[in-house]
């Protein structure tokens, strides 16, 4: 604490990131990477844009990536937003559609940085309970509010909505802005990118971090009615006028248009995650159904938080949460087979 803090910060929680731990033969599954590269076409335009030219601010309006994600989702470039993470995009998105009278509706058990962003800007929410399968229940949205906000797939579990459910909370809410984080949608999902001509509520957000295998290059988008985009605009050129910079731009140009790179790895990790997912459960592990790139999963004779600690003991890191209602869960990224082979064999140990 300090007396020269703003009133603002004393009253943060702020996000705790996952472990970034440097340990020699480390098979890190906590933070959900990709255990795949990017891919090598992106490599070699950031190799190429790293140059004199950078010596120039890059393009404050990031056209090239805007166009890019347009040409993706068969949209015009009013229609992308694009951040320094989706993190940022988010953050904006906070900041410009969901601060209103009545309060934000979002899940009690999602992204934990909702919370946060709601404690920024001042933003009343209401915490709405995921049922007793941890699914998201959208009968349970069917009251006043300023604005919803929901991850899809919801993260930490994995789970999916239908497109149908997300379509009917649109229908349901008209006057509220309904934003969907589909941050691992790549991994067998359905992504309400298909309602945009639809709806002028809706603004879907995605990232490079996951299926694309940009975690480190920090690139995000948003999707959504000239309107909505026009209102992050406003804030962002209010917050930093070039959040992208040149080797950004490029290698997520470059990573966007390699779909099938793209399709690959994930099609990769989407077959490893049933493999593990029959391996956890053969050791007497529930395993919550995913549609990303983890899994969430529970033994019911043995303590969350000793096992996760038994893990790291063997250079195996897995994420565990506090939080109530999901305390004796384990949140484990797909790793590739190999790695996931390590984590099975030391569960087996553990277990023993």
């Amino acid at each position: 604490m300090s007396k020269f803090w703003s009133k603002v910060v004393h009253g943060l929680t702020p996000y705790t990131p996952g472990e970034q731990v440097q340990m020699p033969g480390l098979v890190k599954l906590n933070t959900n990477e990709n255990p795949y590269g990017p891919s090598p076409k992106a490599i070699a335009a950031m190799q190429e844009a790293a140059g004199d030219g950078l010596r120039k601010y890059s393009d404050p309006f990031n056209a090239v990536v805007k166009d890019a994600v347009a040409r993706r989702f068969g949209l015009a470039r009013e229609q992308v937003f694009v951040g320094n993470s989706s993190d940022e995009v988010l953050a904006h998105t906070f900041h410009a559609l969901l601060k209103h009278d009545l309060p934000l509706l979002t899940p009690d058990i999602s992204y934990s940085f909702y919370p946060t962003y709601c404690s920024l800007y001042g933003i009343e929410a209401v915490y709405v309970p995921l049922n007793e399968r941890f699914e998201i229940d959208v009968a349970d949205y069917q009251q006043p509010c300023g604005a919803i906000i929901l991850a899809n797939p919801n993260a930490p579990t994995g789970i999916a909505l239908p497109l149908a459910q997300i379509e009917s909370l649109l229908v349901a809410h008209p006057q509220q802005v309904v934003v969907i984080d589909e941050a691992y949608v790549d991994f067998g999902a359905q992504s309400a990118s298909a309602l945009l001509g639809r709806f002028d509520n809706l603004l879907v957000i995605q990232t490079l971090s996951k299926s694309r295998s940009l975690a480190g290059l920090r690139v995000g988008f948003a999707l959504g009615h000239p309107d909505l985009i026009a209102g992050l605009e406003r804030v962002k050129n209010s917050f930093n006028c070039y959040p992208l910079g040149q080797v950004q731009q490029a290698g997520a140009v470059a990573a966007l248009d390699d779909v099938a790179y793209m399709e690959q790895t994930s099609n990769a990790i989407i077959a490893s995650r049933g493999r593990l997912t029959a391996q956890m459960q053969a050791l007497g592990f529930e395993v919550l159904p995913s549609q990303a790139n983890f899994i969430f999963t529970r033994h019911p004779q043995h303590d969350g938080a000793q096992l996760a600690a038994a893990l790291r003991e063997r250079a195996i890191l897995v994420r565990h949460f506090k939080s109530a209602r999901i305390d004796q869960f384990l949140r484990i990224t797909i790793g590739t087979d190999e790695e996931c082979a390590k984590l099975v064999e030391a569960l087996k140990q553990i277990l023993a």
